[in-house]
């Protein structure tokens, strides 16, 4: 989940189908108890009118998450990065670096470091555009 909007559209729906959870974070939800099958067509059904999906790929969800992090990062956060970005990824996620960056570019096409300048390129134009 990229932003706060697609969190709360996942706490309305798990709440909808009285699913209780314990953790709701960064592409991730830890429900607490069982679901059944039928509980998790009906929550699939109920991301997807709001163009969102479940993911069970490690892969994709890691690629996911990288997105996710370097997103909030730029979009989401003022403070600036005190480490270098491999260094704070590494960190986050708990992998090497450069099985991330091997994963990412050949999901995505691009590099981690051509995604995330193109995330500051766009938040640079949103503060121009905002003055």
């Amino acid at each position: 989940m990229v932003c706060i909007r697609c969190k709360m559209i996942l706490k309305a729906e798990l709440e909808k189908l009285g699913l209780n959870y314990s953790q709701l974070e960064l592409g991730e939800v830890e429900i607490k108890g069982s679901i059944t099958e039928e509980q998790l067509k009906q929550l699939d059904k109920g991301l997807r009118k709001y163009e969102l999906e479940l993911m069970d790929d490690k892969r994709s969800i890691l690629i996911e998450k990288i997105k996710s992090l370097i997103i909030e990062l730029v979009h989401y956060t003022d403070e600036q990065l005190k480490v270098n970005l491999s260094d704070y990824l590494s960190e986050k996620l708990n992998h090497d670096y450069t099985y991330l960056a091997n994963l990412f570019s050949e999901v995505q096409g691009i590099s981690i470091e051509r995604f995330f300048i193109i995330h500051r390129i766009e938040g640079g134009k949103q503060l121009l555009v905002k003055g």
